[in-house]
């Protein structure tokens, strides 16, 4: 009795096309798999781009604010001229313009406040005679040891890039002194440092205050 070989043929082939239909299946999976990993790093591609964008534009955001705040915080400096008997005064920043100050002293030393427009400065005359009446009640002595202090308030009318703005301060002018008392003395100017950023309501009431403070102490 002979067998039938046909039964055998088409279990093969069937099992060919089960074979070849994995290999397809496998193809359309790796190439699902490489669409799904394209589109992914196409993705964190995308937003690692977005986020150096954002992350960039933040920093130059906060460039420019630092960048204005500095702009706007008024620093003053000075230059003696007129052999010391004035200080130039000056912004630190090119990006701001003086437009007119007041100068106040000690309410101690009984010198009016001093008005400057267009040139601003301090000048020596302004409270020359005061001080040295005020350092002789004191007992303070005739010739400077080194840089002594005289705190002002200098209320600053300014601009910056056309707009208005107002800085209110206390300075100590640095100056020196030498002469006698009966031959006379003579108040060199020498420039000023910063001490406080204020308000105008209360500036004089710490410009008083600070004076005291450097006074002698009461024998």
């Amino acid at each position: 009795m002979s067998s039938d070989p046909q039964p055998s043929k088409q279990a093969q082939d069937r099992a060919e096309k089960a074979e070849a239909a994995a290999i397809r299946r496998r193809w359309i999976t790796l190439g699902e798999v490489l669409a799904v990993v394209a589109v992914v790093i196409s993705g964190l591609t995308l937003w690692n781009s977005w986020s150096e964008r954002s992350s960039s534009q933040a920093e130059k955001v906060a460039e420019a604010k630092q960048s204005s705040t500095k702009a706007v915080t008024l620093i003053l400096r000075a230059q003696a001229s007129g052999n010391g008997r004035t200080l130039e005064l000056s912004p630190a920043s090119a990006e701001q313009s003086v437009q007119s100050q007041t100068i106040r002293f000690p309410a101690a030393l009984g010198a009016d406040p001093a008005e400057t427009t267009g040139e601003p400065r301090i000048e020596s005359g302004w409270f020359e005679a005061a001080l040295k009446k005020a350092r002789e009640k004191a007992g303070m002595p005739d010739d400077s040891r080194g840089d002594e202090r005289l705190p002002v308030a200098i209320t600053t009318q300014y601009l910056v890039d056309g707009d208005a703005h107002q800085d209110v301060a206390i300075y100590d002018v640095g100056y020196t002194i030498s002469g006698r008392w009966l031959g006379g003395h003579s108040v060199t100017l020498r420039g000023i440092s910063l001490v406080s950023h204020g308000k105008e309501s209360s500036v004089q009431a710490k410009l008083d205050a600070r004076w005291k403070a450097m006074l002698p102490p009461a024998k």
